[in-house]
């Protein structure tokens, strides 16, 4: 295995350097910049969603080549659907063993815009060393149905219990960013000379820059109308969804859900002090933001425009990751991550009839 890199690495500011329901809701009217969750009047109607495989193991990210996915399990796994809808495990070589810390092993998993020529992706572990739980990103490469760990674009990330962040997606031109989290220690956060509590860039020379800074546990991450999105898990409530604009910093731990304070961006959407969601994996189409909600045990709708939630499709237990191909919204439950209440075919990957 070749490893590319390991902290320390050059770190600065880009600018410096079972049958489901639907229920509306909506945040309060306001300022479309910040809004907070509310119940709406006219939700938007939802089509029987359909569950295209079930008897997943605590998945975590999902991937969708033609008519194939590859879906990440935390155990270390990945569940590849074919297109028939059959379910097959294929074994991933991690260079280090995964972590038993709570919300770790195997998250993030994106593969490459080249992944029909090399086979390979981006993955996100939570591992251990010496005892201690660290978080790495690492190159895998699929080999006769095996997934190796090729090359390490960062290890050493330091991670608590909880809060290792996790997630991995690419933008427009395929460079990859991945959030972050506080590893429990909300100072890190504010930290410059830290990765933790950040959203990070893979620059050109493989190298991760702070994207952006003063995040608690955000675990998603989307690009629309011009936007990137980020979801964030908030401390008592006051969950977010940010703007994200590189060099800014969200304010964790020094503000949180509607507060304000200069030199500090507050966020787009909060559901406030008094209903907790834990987003997850969030993605976007025709001017409406999917939100996982673990928590929130729905995938919340959002309208990009007002800021309003237009829906809450309901009836699957905890959502961890959403992703949009075409007109299709598919969705992934995380009722086995020893938080939920899962029934005998969880957990399930679902396609979404939307309008």
């Amino acid at each position: 295995m070749n490893k590319l890199l390991a902290l320390p690495l050059s770190l600065c500011l880009l600018t410096a350097c079972s049958a489901p329901a639907t229920m509306g809701q909506t945040p309060a009217a306001g300022n479309s910049e910040q809004a907070t969750a509310t119940p709406s009047d006219e939700p938007n109607a939802t089509s029987m969603p359909k569950e295209i495989a079930t008897g997943l193991n605590t998945p975590w990210a999902i991937n969708k080549v033609g008519d194939e996915f590859y879906i990440s399990e935390r155990p270390g796994t990945v569940a590849y659907i074919n297109a028939t809808g059959e379910l097959t495990r294929q074994k991933v070589e991690f260079s280090d063993q995964l972590a038993s810390v709570p919300e770790s092993g195997f998250l993030g998993f994106v593969l490459k815009d080249d992944f029909a020529k090399t086979k390979q992706a981006y993955g996100y572990y939570v591992y251990e060393e010496n005892g201690q739980p660290l978080n790495k990103i690492a190159v895998f490469e699929l080999q006769n149905n095996t997934w190796r760990e090729v090359a390490v674009l960062l290890e050493g990330i330091e991670t608590g219990s909880v809060h290792h962040g996790g997630r991995l997606e690419l933008d427009a031109d395929g460079v990859l960013f991945a959030t972050i989290g506080d590893a429990s220690n909300p100072e890190l956060a504010q930290d410059s000379n830290s990765v933790n509590g950040k959203i990070l860039r893979l620059n050109s020379s493989n190298k991760f820059e702070i994207y952006s800074m003063g995040h608690r546990n955000p675990q998603g991450i989307e690009w629309a109308d011009g936007k990137m999105y980020a979801s964030e898990h908030g401390q008592s409530a006051n969950d977010e969804i940010n703007i994200i604009e590189k060099g800014k910093n969200y304010g964790w731990p020094l503000i949180e859900g509607n507060e304000k304070r200069d030199g500090l961006d507050s966020p787009f959407v909060t559901t406030g002090s008094n209903e907790t969601w834990a987003p997850s994996g969030i993605d976007s189409k025709d001017g409406l933001l999917y939100v996982a909600a673990l928590r929130g045990t729905a995938i919340k709708v959002i309208n990009l425009k007002s800021g309003k939630v237009d829906d809450s499709i309901e009836g699957y237990g905890r959502i961890r990751d959403v992703l949009v191909d075409g007109e299709d919204v598919y969705a992934i439950t995380n009722n086995t991550d020893g938080r939920g209440q899962p029934d005998k075919d969880d957990d399930k990957l679902i396609l979404l009839a939307t309008p």
